[in-house]
């Protein structure tokens, strides 16, 4: 009886997730407003050892529909040893809003003291934060704007994968499809936890309130998760950007050796999340994880099978009704397997991270 309890409190829980999805995500591309109030931003780039990436990210934020004069792009070296800083200058040389600044005298170690000597030198009061491996599309910007306008201190943005055929990269599309869709409904019941860092942005007075990076040490990476659990302990404003041309999109790893080191860079920062952000996240994936493997105890009580197969219900309907909002394609099959996937490298990263050596790159 306790499995058919567990299992009628699961189904309820996932259709009250459904329903917040469906109103957000059904109204996720509303006409741009064109006359919102003007805000200028700078985006920063932290870099280091991107010279294969220069081009693409240099040509789509040059594309970026907005006017020239209301933003800045900096571009930080942060000691690279290929020729990023020469070809970044090269490549921005006849581009009058591009700077490109070698990041010197860092006061934090790291992508955040690239981040932060970036943030410094910015010229505008709106900062928008992408990596050199992204692509942002070409209303990037107007939706930020939009935004900022009703006053939010800090917005999340959506930065799918782009989707190929490698085992590989069905894995971490299909992460990022699931992790997205828990994204968004932490921000929306009011328990923001992960920013990506590709698609970020916030003010100036709010990133100088939470006095910037200073409290965010904890470790090498994860600058924008522990900047974000800086706004929640600050009560700042955090909103969400779900606009599909606001979405900014990046490569997977094509290899599992360099996916899992990613991936333990990230899991290795939910290790100081705040504890209501780490008692959401237990409790999700805690529940996920007992109802994927109820069958191991089928040999007790045949109930067992019952939360697995209303798990795979939900997870194929979840697949079928949002993938497509987050530019994904699963097969009913890949879905039924990347979720077994998932679930058990949920693990596998947490293990990865606790007791693997971390660094930035």
């Amino acid at each position: 009886m306790i499995a058919i309890y567990f299992t009628v409190l699961y189904i309820i829980v996932s259709c009250i997730f459904i329903l917040i999805l469906l109103k957000i995500l059904n109204n996720q591309s509303p006409p741009l407003n064109s006359n919102s109030l003007v805000t200028k931003f700078s985006m920063v780039v932290a870099t280091k050892n991107e010279e294969d990436n220069l081009a693409s990210l240099i040509s789509a934020l040059s594309k970026i529909d907005y006017p020239k004069e209301n933003f800045e792009v900096i571009i930080i070296d942060d000691n690279s040893t290929d020729k990023t800083f020469t070809l970044a200058t090269e490549l921005t040389s006849t581009l009058e809003n591009f700077r490109v600044v070698k990041a010197e005298n860092k006061k934090y170690e790291g992508k955040r003291g690239a981040l932060d000597y970036g943030i410094e030198t910015a010229k505008n009061e709106y900062i928008i934060i992408t990596d050199a491996d992204c692509v942002p599309g070409k209303n990037w910007l107007i939706r930020y704007k939009e935004k900022f306008n009703k006053e939010f201190d800090l917005i999340i943005g959506i930065a799918p994968f782009n989707q190929k055929q490698t085992l590989v990269n069905k894995v971490s599309c299909y992460e990022n499809f699931r992790n997205t869709l828990l994204k968004i409904l932490s921000v929306k019941i009011g328990l923001p936890y992960t920013a990506t860092a590709r698609n970020f942005g916030f003010n100036k007075k709010s990133f100088e309130k939470i006095e910037g990076y200073k409290n965010t040490t904890d470790t090498i990476s994860g600058d924008d998760d522990l900047l974000l659990r800086e706004a929640v302990k600050n009560k700042l404003k955090i909103g969400l950007l779900t606009s599909k041309d606001s979405f900014v999109y990046s490569e997977t790893k094509k290899l599992f050796r360099d996916y899992f080191s990613q991936r333990a860079r990230h899991t290795q920062t939910s290790f100081h999340y705040l504890l209501k952000q780490t008692l959401f996240l237990f409790t999700w994936h805690s529940v996920n994880i007992a109802f994927l493997f109820s069958p191991l105890l089928a040999f007790i009580n045949l109930y067992f099978l019952l939360p697995f197969a209303v798990k795979l219900i939900l997870d194929l309907l979840i697949s079928v009704l949002f993938q497509r909002k987050i530019n994904y394609k699963f097969s009913i099959i890949e879905t039924i397997y990347l979720q077994f996937f998932y679930e058990i490298f949920l693990i596998v990263h947490l293990f990865n991270a606790k007791f693997n050596r971390i660094k930035w790159k």
